[in-house]
């Protein structure tokens, strides 16, 4: 995709310059809360509202809304923010959406007390994203869970269901 044209720029550009604001929960509060709680339990309870959301999900701005076991799916309404110098959404929160969803659908399997972390995450980088693509969905499903590892997948999809980026993540299970 090649970068917005001068044209286009100076069409849409403001000088004005933008701002946002942050406010996110005290992550430590969520970790506690959750500790008592099997990972689809501590899941539910941030998605539910009981559990403050993590900074990253407020920080990049998308929700979970699905939780079963060994299954999630986020949301997220790409924004200005989230944009590359080239104008697009930057990678990164492509990568942010997908770990996250590979990593919490292997987190929805565990007991409580068993943590995990996420050993590799290889992306495939398939559409662009922009302002104008509405709103997106991130689904993580586990593929195989062990003992000491699992594998998870995870798929950005458009409002139409077309692939923008498929992930594949090792995790390491903390017992």
């Amino acid at each position: 995709m090649s970068a917005p044209t001068t044209e286009h720029r100076a069409e849409h550009a403001s000088d004005a310059p933008r701002e946002r604001t942050h406010r996110w929960a005290d992550p430590m509060a969520t970790a506690q809360g959750a500790i008592a709680l099997s990972g689809l339990g501590a899941l539910r309870a941030v998605r539910d509202g009981d559990l403050p959301a993590p900074p990253i999900a407020t920080l990049v701005g998308f929700d979970l809304t699905v939780v079963e076991d060994g299954h999630v799916e986020f949301t997220l309404t790409p924004q200005e923010y989230h944009y590359n110098p080239i104008g697009s959404v930057h990678g990164g929160v492509y990568a942010t959406l997908l770990d996250s969803a590979a990593g919490c659908a292997v987190h929805s399997t565990l007991p409580a007390g068993v943590g995990y972390t996420s050993q590799d995450l290889t992306v495939k980088f398939l559409r662009r994203l922009t302002v104008d693509s509405g709103p997106v969905r991130c689904i993580g499903r586990v593929m195989h869970r062990g003992r000491t590892t699992a594998l998870a997948e995870a798929q950005l999809l458009d409002s139409d269901g077309r692939l923008l980026a498929y992930a594949t993540s090792s995790c390491l299970v903390l017992a």
